[in-house]
């Protein structure tokens, strides 16, 4: 895990500066070594710049930018391969020599020996660029569910040529001075609706993102980023009858293959579902011994969770860490909590919390249960949004004004007093879901979305050419495509996984988690694991909706299953307590 940055294109010392700059402003991602590669003074060609946080072959032979002996290629790659034992394997009968221990190199060889074709190989979380030397060709790659970012921009060299700048966070690209700092209206846009950027724009109007499970190959001579998607999102079709055997063994498979790593490895447990089958999967093919799971705790008692996961450990018996949030550790970390935040986002301030304590604590590669509720049917929508689409279906033919109007008057009733009803409520957005007829990313998004559709409006000018409902539109029309003679709960986990998770969940993650260089891994959303799932018929994925019975029934079978028995909270600071306290802090010191 690591960062990455560089450019493509006409190289000159201006750029090779530029790039070096990107690689300090994102030295936070990799403490332990740095590296610069460039292909000469002047000319086309590139410049690699690598920050490395040290997990796998924590020797100098698995330093970057890495060099290919046999080939020249040159990479920059930030995430983790853990098949990368099993690819090097394959490589080896075929004749291909390996000379580190890294999974780096093994994308090296794997390219050497396949081309293009070696992404299909590899399992894992990434982002990397490969270039050529002989042919002045850089590879850009992307995971599948862009668990690692990749952001790139577009400038001039002094002589006029196009230049492609690249680097893991978009604060680096900003701090080289050679984009403008305006705000992009459509970024904007899906902010202001959804509380995060959404798809491939960033907030800054010249800074793009690639896109998950993308590649692109770009001339130096002529660079132009031009991606291919070479995986999408599995839609459900021909269900089969004994995948939960499937699904079962391939759990296991995947929680052995994150536990891949030549530096410890610990489990955040919260004591919910997702948390709790991770921890519970990573004992059963590792041991408890091998094990430590961390949790964090409140002095706020109504907040304070730490019990049941005291509850699942004496289940697992694994070695327990609880580490205890207190007031004056949240006033101390709250300014770099906001800073650790690369985009604009209403939800990044937990993540850095748990990520800061546990790496304080030794930590360098923490495990978590990210995907469950949307891969499983776990969150609320999985229950809600089937019975308002019925009940919207069933108004389909009353006049948008009538709905407009009773939906007023029902809002009233519920919150129990006359007078408006603040629109950022979920009463207050009845009425935009009852018109929706039924259509379901409608409804979504009316449910996700932070204020009703008239006030979002009035707040601001939205960019309506290129935005629908808070989503950019190319982004919205392939969902809808996507949603197309797919059932209901099918639609929602779909939604789920290509908007709230992977847009925001997997970017304030890796923003946060790599502020403090702390490894976050996602087992759930393994590609081969996410394949095998889609195999499954609706009724067996989502066994009674809102519970995730089937991952219940896979990973927890052996505890007792009335330690989840609660309403789901997640992970949740007292934020209101913990906010007073730090204005109370900051009011004291200027008195």
């Amino acid at each position: 895990m690591c960062g990455i940055a560089g450019a493509i294109g006409w190289i000159e010392e201006e750029i090779n500066h530029a790039v070096n700059k990107m690689s300090l402003n994102i030295g936070h991602r990799g403490p332990d070594s740095h590296g610069f590669w460039c292909t000469g003074v002047e000319g086309f060609g590139a410049a690699l710049a690598h920050r490395r946080l040290s997990i796998i072959d924590l020797t100098p032979a698995g330093h970057q930018p890495m060099v290919d002996a046999e080939t020249g290629n040159v990479i920059v790659f930030n995430g983790e391969i853990y098949n990368y034992q099993e690819i090097s394997r394959q490589l080896h009968s075929l004749g291909q020599p390996l000379h580190t221990a890294s999974d780096t190199e093994v994308i090296l060889a794997a390219y050497r020996q396949w081309g293009i074709d070696c992404i299909q190989y590899l399992r894992g979380m990434f982002a990397f660029v490969i270039f050529n030397p002989t042919n002045r060709q850089a590879l850009f790659v992307r995971d599948r569910l862009g668990i690692k970012p990749l952001y790139w921009c577009e400038v001039r060299a002094s002589i006029g040529c196009r230049v492609i700048l690249f680097a893991s966070e978009v604060r680096a690209i900003l701090n080289t001075g050679l984009i403008p700092r305006q705000l992009s209206q459509s970024a904007l846009s899906t902010f202001m609706w959804n509380g995060f950027v959404v798809g491939n724009q960033t907030i800054i109007k010249d800074i793009h993102l690639f896109p998950p499970g993308s590649l692109a190959l770009i001339d130096a001579k002529n660079p132009e980023v031009l991606t291919k998607q070479y995986w999408k999102l599995p839609l459900p079709k021909n269900y089969v009858s004994n995948g939960t055997d499937q699904v079962r063994s391939e759990l296991e498979n995947v929680a052995k293959l994150h536990l891949i790593s030549d530096v410890p490895v610990g489990v955040f447990l919260s004591g919910g579902i997702d948390s709790s089958a991770i921890a519970s999967l990573v004992t059963k093919v590792n041991g408890a011994d091998s094990i430590k799971t961390y949790n964090i705790s409140f002095e706020e008692s109504d907040f304070d969770e730490s019990k049941y996961a005291r509850q699942i450990t004496e289940y697992l018996k694994t070695e327990h860490v609880e580490l205890k949030l207190t007031q004056q550790d949240f006033v101390t970390c709250l300014p770099k909590a906001l800073s650790s935040i690369d985009q604009p986002t209403f939800d990044a301030i937990n993540t850095y919390v748990v990520s800061n304590l546990v790496r304080e604590h030794g930590l360098k590669v923490a495990i978590a249960g990210t995907g469950g509720d949307e891969l499983f049917g776990g969150y609320r929508t999985f229950v809600e949004l089937p019975k308002l689409q019925k009940l919207a279906r069933s108004m389909k033919h009353i006049p948008k004004p009538l709905i407009m109007y009773l939906s007023q008057i029902m809002c009233q009733l519920m919150v129990g007093g006359i007078g408006a009803v603040p629109p950022q409520t979920r009463w207050g957005k009845l009425g935009d879901a009852l018109v929706s007829k039924g259509d379901l990313l409608q409804l979504y998004q009316t449910a996700y979305g932070i204020f009703s559709n008239d006030f979002y409006q009035q707040l601001f000018e939205p960019d309506t050419q290129s935005t629908k409902l808070g989503l950019p539109t190319e982004f919205f029309d392939s969902l809808e495509t996507s949603a197309k003679n797919v059932s209901t709960l099918e639609t929602i986990s779909i939604f789920e996984t290509s908007i709230f998770l992977t847009e925001r969940l997997l970017r304030d993650t890796d923003a946060a988690s790599m502020k403090v260089a702390l490894e976050v891994r996602v087992p759930f959303l393994d590609h081969i694991l996410i394949e095998q799932i889609s195999k499954l018929a609706p009724n067996t994925r989502y066994q009674n909706p809102g519970s995730k019975g089937l991952l219940r029934e896979l990973a927890l079978s052996d505890i007792n299953p009335s330690v989840f028995n609660r309403p789901k909270s997640g992970f949740v600071l007292p934020l209101d307590v913990l906010v007073s306290h730090y204005i109370t802090k900051r009011s004291q010191c200027h008195i």
